[in-house]
């Protein structure tokens, strides 16, 4: 309906995918190649997409399967994370998930049906070379006998180690105009620079997060032998953007980190900043 809230299609995706698992998935969004929004469930989708060639991707499986987990989605995701490059990872880790990805998909090796080009069309990585194949198909070989749910698991085992890993990343740059990116996890807020994380700010650590135009704030505690709180400022592209940040690290401290969601601060006359509060399950 023309005035349908995020909610009504996610919940529409979840129905015709069979999922039940809803608390860990959501909907994203395209502006354009480089930015990806979430989807808000409370929101109007129209007041959300402004512009006519935004576009919402579900991506569904290569091969149906009769119950659609939310282990499986998780997979998918992450397959598809790995093989465009937005999460790193070697050579070897490369081949070991390509081969945990052959046999949820394919089942154990067939010398007779799995031919030298068998694995031609699986991507697993953004440069992927004969090299890589061949070793992803010796390394098939060795999981006979694992069920499509068994080698997910052990896909998920490995990709769970990866540094990059359940990182939400941000483009921003430092009090020093240093190009950098931010990255919001389940632990706390992440500082990179080239790819290599250069700090680390844990939850318990920040005592409040704000933004202001395009910047955005952190207020740590003091150390142990420090007296006052720091302000560790950062600069975003624009307001929104700093505004998104700010969202998505009031999300993941409260799914990860809270009980409880909060209530959101009842309506004044006058007030200031966003009255956002995630309001959905934690993971508790």
């Amino acid at each position: 309906q023309k005035k349908a809230k995020g909610q009504v299609l996610f919940d529409k995706v979840c129905e015709h995918l069979n999922l039940l698992e809803k608390d860990y998935f959501g909907l994203l969004f395209h502006e354009n190649s480089e930015q990806k929004n979430w989807l808000d469930s409370s929101k109007e989708i129209k007041r959300q997409i402004r512009k006519s060639k935004t576009f919402i991707s579900v991506h569904c499986p290569r091969r149906r399967r009769m119950n659609h987990s939310a282990l499986y989605f998780l997979c998918l995701q992450l397959r598809q994370d790995i093989s465009s490059g937005r999460l790193p990872c070697s050579f070897v880790t490369h081949a070991l998930l390509g081969s945990y990805t052959l046999q949820a998909e394919l089942g154990d090796h067939d010398p007779e049906e799995h031919r030298s080009d068998y694995i031609s069309e699986f991507q697993f990585a953004p440069n992927q070379t004969q090299e890589m194949e061949e070793k992803v198909a010796e390394l098939h070989k060795t999981h006979r006998g694992l069920t499509p749910a068994q080698a997910d698991s052990q896909f998920l085992e490995n990709a769970k180690r990866l540094s990059m890993y359940g990182v939400d990343l941000h483009h921003a740059k430092d009090s020093e105009g240093v190009d950098i990116m931010l990255g919001v996890c389940a632990n706390g807020l992440l500082i990179y620079k080239d790819r290599l994380r250069i700090n680390r700010f844990a939850w318990p650590k920040i005592l409040k997060i704000s933004y202001k135009r395009s910047n955005f704030y952190i207020k740590v505690r003091p150390a142990e032998l420090e007296q006052f709180e720091s302000t560790i400022g950062f600069k975003l592209p624009n307001h929104r953007a700093a505004k998104r940040l700010w969202k998505v690290c009031v999300e993941h401290h409260t799914f990860f980190r809270l009980v409880s969601p909060e209530q959101p601060p009842k309506a004044k006359f006058l007030t200031l900043g966003s009255k956002f509060r995630y309001s959905g399950r934690t993971q508790a």
